[in-house]
């Protein structure tokens, strides 16, 4: 046999593949399995997180677009191959990825379906390459969407039932482009209206659309602010929206702002839409600025004008200036606490392996024990199922084998997933049940009409006005959602706890 030579690989700043979004041990494993002869063994994976963003009492489950986007583009480049072999990977495992394709299943939250803690957001069953190397891509791109979504639900008041119009405006401040874009996407699945980002308008269409005016620069460089005011009137009459705190809010941007209505109303008498839409401030102190502008405009018969509010804005700062000082703005522009969920932002979710199929087609499950129960995690292919009551409300979420069936209007009995629970069996009688995961790849081909973007904004705003109760939506103590497991479910993970480990869960 020839010597295989190796040439160095030559570092490329400008080279993208996303299937290269690997985490090197995934490489390392995958090469060993493969070399021991496991390459076609079929494994079950569960992608969960144990915790809520802000210790809140719901998320929203996102990334699932751009999930199915790349397991349907998965493959790997002579230059991933290249690279790969500078890395000690076998020929034999180089050569089957070179020609590598992503034939997998893929099970997964319908995008925006509000998800908790310990319940599935994606299952994957592939072939043993396929289900390791993804692990990266996956968690980052659900991890990430979910994050912003659900902290965009809180910032747009859908939870409390208040909802507001915001304008996402945190590109700027995104930890890198990636997250600048997906970011803004997923602000809107949140309720937002718009974002500051160009590309993500273009990457996504117009349901992310792409708003903005001016900065305090542009009106730094005319002679004064009214002439500021009135070059930007006189090229956007139809859309003239205005910055007031360049200088003085109170003394100089609203008498300016006034003028420059005043001239529009001269030189379009008979077009009501060329006027003053709205003013924003930046600074200062909000809330009185809101309620000093908006008496002041009023006063001069100008009360169509409407008020926008940026600097540092967060869902606690906004609802703080509605509920305790009354404060009227219209809308909002929400940048840093927001792309970046500033206060909390990591959304945990892992990946693990909860089964491997045999070759008579069974499923034998596994387990990650740990020292501790409450990161002891639920073995087997499972299928996750939400049970509502009378109402229409969601009682609580059922962990159930993927071959039990829950039916509506019989009685469920389940286990409660809290160990320290006092009722840890309980039995109930759904109004109505639905399986919570549904197929977006079989065989590695798509499997679901992936909905638009104003349809999944509209599933969870639904959601949340009709389907949650109330007190999982509270921003203090909220109501933890009940999550249950099925007999069957809790029989094994107490059985393997108890083989693998010692004691009981």
């Amino acid at each position: 046999m020839d010597e295989i030579k190796v040439v160095p690989y030559i570092p490329d700043e400008d080279y993208d593949n996303p299937a290269m979004v690997v985490d090197f041990y995934e490489f390392t494993m995958a090469n060993c399995l493969f070399l021991h002869g496991f390459k076609d063994t079929t494994l079950v994976f569960d992608m969960f997180f144990r915790k809520n963003p802000d210790n809140q009492g719901y998320s929203i489950s996102a990334g699932q677009r751009k999930l199915t986007r790349f397991l349907l583009n998965y493959h790997f480049n002579a230059q991933d191959i290249w690279w790969l072999r500078t890395k000690g990977m076998s020929e034999e495992f180089c050569e089957y990825l070179r020609t590598y394709q992503w034939k997998g299943d893929m099970y997964a939250l319908p995008e925006g379906t509000v998800a908790y803690p310990h319940v599935q957001m994606v299952r994957i069953e592939c072939d043993l390459v396929g289900a390791i190397l993804i692990e990266t891509y996956l968690l980052q791109t659900m991890n990430f969407h979910s994050l912003i979504a659900t902290k965009a639900t809180r910032v747009t008041g859908l939870n409390t039932h208040t909802p507001r119009s915001v304008m996402e405006f945190g590109t700027r401040r995104a930890q890198g482009e990636s997250a600048g874009n997906d970011g803004a996407y997923a602000a809107v699945l949140g309720g937002c209206v718009g974002t500051a980002n160009c590309l993500a308008e273009m990457k996504f269409g117009a349901e992310v659309k792409a708003v903005g005016t001016v900065a305090h620069s542009f009106i730094e460089f005319f002679p004064t602010e009214f002439d500021a005011f009135k070059a930007f009137a006189d090229t956007y009459p139809d859309s003239v929206s205005l910055l007031l705190d360049t200088y003085n809010i109170m003394e100089s941007g609203l008498p300016n702002l006034i003028k420059l209505d005043d001239y529009l109303i001269e030189k379009y008498p008979n077009d009501p839409n060329r006027r003053v839409k709205s003013a924003r401030i930046d600074s200062g102190d909000l809330a009185r600025g809101s309620k000093r502008l908006r008496k002041a405009l009023d006063a001069a018969g100008k009360p169509y004008i409407k008020l926008v509010a940026s600097n540092g804005l967060d869902e606690k700062k906004i609802a703080n200036m509605e509920l305790y000082e009354h404060a009227h703005f219209d809308s909002y522009g929400v940048g840093e606490n927001l792309i970046t969920s500033a206060s909390d932002p990591v959304f945990g979710g892992v990946y693990k392996l909860v089964a491997v199929k045999q070759p008579d087609g069974s499923y034998t499950p596994k387990m990650k024990c740990s020292d501790s129960a409450s990161k002891a995690i639920i073995p087997g292919k499972k299928m996750p199922w939400r049970l509502y009551d009378e109402n229409g409300q969601a009682q609580c979420d059922l962990i159930a084998m993927d071959d039990e069936v829950i039916e509506a209007g019989k009685p469920v009995t389940m286990v409660n997933l809290d160990s320290d629970a006092i009722e840890r069996t309980v039995t109930i009688t759904p109004t109505k049940v639905k399986k919570l995961l549904v197929p977006h790849v079989l065989n590695g081909q798509l499997a679901i009409e992936l909905p638009s973007i104003a349809e999944k904004k509209a599933y969870i705003a639904k959601q949340l006005t009709e389907e949650t109760w109330e007190s999982e939506l509270r921003l203090e103590c909220p109501h933890k959602h009940y999550v249950n497991m099925t007999p069957a479910v809790a029989e094994c993970r107490s059985k393997m706890y108890a083989e693998l480990h010692g004691g009981k869960v």
